[in-house]
């Protein structure tokens, strides 16, 4: 066997492997002699077919199989072997001449690799990278207050109906006819739900300006709605394709106005909020809120420093060469049913993301980072908590995050996201103990202006 290895340009690689009869003859023996004790073939007993017939039907075959399982082996061992940094997979070189698998002479494979360029990326204390605090201000709790307090929230039963307060009617709709009579066999709908203030067109909402209860509003659904046939439909309880049949006037006899009551801020909110006893009173809440929130910024604070730390080593190492011609056709070959144009138009920003992959791998490896079960787990709760969070619930017990957590470890497609998530969690830490901070404070808005800057 004879294995070469040339890259003239450090980046296009081209490996040609020579296989002599000697390496793999004696496999493909050896696989023949267990195949012959095992084939069934007409006319003969197991295993006592004529080697001869086994070779001629199945040799071939058999011969592709031996040869690729040992290539691969071979393959794999001299790129570990000799520290090649290989991007993607090898491919068949378009220098590949045919290969002849009937006869018994050497097999010489020639294949492209795409070979990582050379670089350094280090930090140090030289090196100062943007740090910014987001300042948890009155306004930014005052509305966490008021989100807490909506969820905690009701709805009561009122006389009359207020547009501004947003209330909520439950009444009876029936269909009328063209003399404004109640239609005979047309629709009628019990305890029928309107929001009015959500209707498209004024004239109608208006016609429920200051209800009450027992009032009979007439009003047409059609001119209400006119562009939806889902909320008519909806409404009706029809089909979308039956809307056009019933475009006239209806009467709607209110039976229920609910009116939305937001929770008052008091100790059953706090309890309702962060768990029993645990807040005595307003400030203290106030307080425990804006931790919360500022642990949630912390979060955002880290993203964008790593988002500086990958502009700032992009800058440091500078424009670094890759083998696009290999890499293009890697390119095609993992995106087959989209096509060359697909790679033409992605394939820049493919190589940017490839480039700070190969950065961030050195820094990784550079600061001893390395990722445990537990730090995965710690991702995946942290991720739980913040889901439960979307939903107001900031108390929830650590048994159900670490159950919801491990729900979350058992599908496959969630986990390479959380190992990726938990390498950028401590490459952060690690990172700003090496680097000079430049710490700013700044607020929520200027903030989310810098994340949408290009």
């Amino acid at each position: 066997m004879n294995i070469q290895f040339e890259a003239p340009d450090k980046v296009n690689g081209l490996m040609t492997i020579t296989l002599e009869t000697a390496d793999y003859q004696p496999e493909v023996e050896k696989t023949l002699k267990d195949y012959r004790k095992r084939a069934s073939i007409p006319g003969f007993r197991p295993g006592q077919a004529p080697m001869g017939m086994i070779k001629r039907q199945y040799g071939a075959a058999i011969k592709v199989d031996v040869v690729n399982k040992l290539l691969g082996e071979k393959l794999t061992a001299y790129i570990h072997d000799n520290k090649i940094q290989m991007l993607g997979e090898p491919l068949a070189s378009e220098q590949q001449e045919p290969l002849d698998f009937e006869g018994d002479g050497p097999l010489t494979f020639k294949f492209d690799i795409a070979v990582a360029p050379e670089f350094e990326a280090k930090l140090s204390g030289k090196d100062k990278v943007d740090y910014y605090t987001i300042t948890v201000d009155d306004k930014l709790i005052d509305q966490q207050v008021e989100m807490y307090q909506s969820r905690g929230g009701r709805y009561e039963k009122v006389e009359q109906y207020d547009a501004e307060q947003r209330d909520m009617l439950k009444g009876d709709l029936r269909e009328l006819d063209a003399d404004g009579n109640v239609k005979e066999g047309g629709i009628e709908v019990a305890d029928a739900v309107l929001m009015p203030q959500y209707m498209k067109v004024d004239d109608q909402k208006k016609l429920f300006d200051a209800c009450k209860l027992g009032d009979v509003i007439t009003w047409n659904p059609r001119k209400a709605y006119p562009e939806s046939d889902v909320e008519v439909s909806s409404l009706l309880k029809i089909e979308k394709d039956q809307v056009a049949e019933h475009t006239g006037d209806f009467t709607y006899q209110v039976t229920e106005i609910s009116r939305f009551v937001k929770a008052e801020v008091n100790q059953e909110l706090f309890d309702q909020v962060f768990g029993a006893g645990n807040v005595k009173d307003e400030k203290e809440f106030r307080q425990k809120i804006s931790d919360q929130i500022a642990q949630q910024f912390k979060s955002d604070s880290d993203y964008k420093f790593l988002l500086d730390v990958r502009k700032h080593m992009e800058k440091k190492v500078g424009k670094l060469e890759f083998p696009e011609a290999i890499l293009k056709r890697v390119m095609l070959q993992n995106n087959k049913d989209k096509g060359a144009d697909f790679v033409e138009k992605n394939f820049e920003g493919s190589i940017k993301e490839l480039e700070w992959h190969l950065i961030k791998e050195q820094l990784v490896a550079g600061n001893g980072i390395k990722i445990e079960d537990g730090d995965v787990k710690a991702v995946a709760k942290e991720a739980a908590r913040a889901q439960f969070a979307q939903y107001g619930m900031s108390n929830v017990p650590e048994e159900y995050l670490d159950n919801y957590a491990d729900e979350m470890l058992k599908k496959r497609e969630n986990v390479d996201g959380i190992v990726d998530r938990a390498v950028d969690v401590k490459l952060t830490a690690a990172l700003k103990e090496v680097v000079k901070l430049n710490e700013k404070t700044i607020s929520l808005e200027d903030f989310q202006k810098l994340l949408q800057e290009k």
